[in-house]
């Protein structure tokens, strides 16, 4: 069996979970190419989300009261980024899991030189919903590196 992030021949992701579509419903929300594969429905939707090298979300904010509006990322295949407004950015890995508190100013993508997929949930609660900020600058993701060397 391939490593988890060792890239296919027609560019995919040797993952678990299947890639998904284009995610073009949110597509204004990311600079680059991602895809959207949803696994579960209901109460607690789960997707697979995978993002081309180089592809990050924006800055967003998942808001939710009573328990409600967390954002869980459980790291499937590649290499990818994960950054909370005023901390360092967090390198992600299969088998990282990140659980980001509503209220907290993030983003999350691909290394520059790495597929990056993850499975995503929100927890549920009162008023869950997700706010869209501004891009993750080209300077900003540029000057990301790991052990010295960019990422």
């Amino acid at each position: 069996m391939a490593d988890p992030g060792d890239e296919m021949p027609d560019g995919e992701l040797d993952q678990i979970f299947p890639r998904g579509d284009t995610n073009d419903a949110f597509a204004e929300h990311f600079t680059g190419q991602s895809y959207l594969a949803p696994l579960v429905g209901g109460s607690v939707p789960v997707s697979n989300v995978t993002f081309e090298p180089g592809c990050r979300n924006h800055w967003h904010v998942h808001h939710g009261t009573g328990g409600g509006g967390d954002q869980i990322l459980l790291c499937t295949a590649g290499s990818g980024w994960y950054q909370a407004e005023g901390e360092e950015p967090v390198s992600l890995e299969p088998g990282s899991v990140v659980r980001v508190p509503a209220g907290t100013k993030h983003w999350h993508g691909a290394k520059a030189d790495s597929w990056f997929s993850h499975v995503a949930f929100i927890t549920p609660g009162q008023g869950v919903s997700n706010e869209w900020l501004e891009p993750v600058t080209d300077a900003v993701y540029g000057a990301l590196t790991t052990n010295g060397e960019h990422a």
